[in-house]
């Protein structure tokens, strides 16, 4: 009767490519590809969407008060590279055009931050007028080609482009306010639809047994 071998000095646990071992993140690519299976992190994306669209929703003058004062801010730092870059050129012909563009940012940028309401609105005519010539254009478009597939809807948002642009244009401030309730809604819809996807993740885990899943959920980057 022969006896048993027993194990192979150093065999006690398996080894992968590396030194890796079964069971453990094989490196910080893995690691982090595990924590992005994970039902908490796709519930903490939820949250990290959630959270702008509420805010948004229940201050939205405020959120556009911030963003025109990040938009200044911006623009004054914007303005000090390009000066800064002006002093390094050595060519003096090439100094006074971009000189005048970094007074025209610092400009700009001090405007903003004194007057944000008017820089939202200002904000608004230019979506305005991409809307209206965008709808024009494509409105054009479905006319003159009789044979274009889907004609009829893309008459149709070519016509709701134009009449979007008209609104935006008439009532720059007001059509702000109702973008940005649109962005606060949009945000929280979604927030709640990851919120579903992490606790319907996590119930399937739970039956499953595993603490972890091969393929995270499509929809929830």
């Amino acid at each position: 009767m022969s006896a048993t071998p027993g194990p192979a000095p150093g065999a006690g646990r398996t080894h992968l490519r590396d030194g890796a071992t079964p069971g453990l993140p094989d490196g910080p690519a893995e690691l982090l590809g595990t924590l992005g299976r994970s039902w908490q992190w796709i519930l903490a994306s939820a949250v990290a969407t959630l959270v702008p669209g509420i805010v948004v929703l229940v201050w939205p003058d405020t959120t556009l008060h911030v963003l025109a004062v990040l938009i200044g801010l911006y623009l004054l730092v914007t303005g000090a590279f390009r000066f800064v870059g002006v002093l390094g050129r050595e060519e003096q012909g090439a100094r006074l055009p971009e000189l005048l563009l970094a007074v025209l940012y610092v400009l700009a940028g001090v405007l903003c931050l004194r007057h944000p309401l008017q820089t939202i609105a200002a904000l608004s005519l230019i979506v305005g007028v991409v809307w209206l010539v965008s709808g024009m254009l494509t409105l054009f478009t479905a006319i003159a080609s009789r044979d274009l597939p889907h004609r009829g809807v893309v008459l149709g948002a070519a016509l709701l482009a134009v009449v979007a642009g008209i609104v935006v244009l008439a009532l720059p401030a007001e059509s702000a306010r109702a973008l940005t309730r649109l962005l606060g809604l949009w945000l929280v819809l979604l927030g709640l639809v990851e919120v579903a996807i992490a606790l319907a993740w996590r119930a399937a885990l739970r039956r499953s047994g595993m603490a972890g899943a091969p393929r995270r959920p499509a929809g929830t980057g």
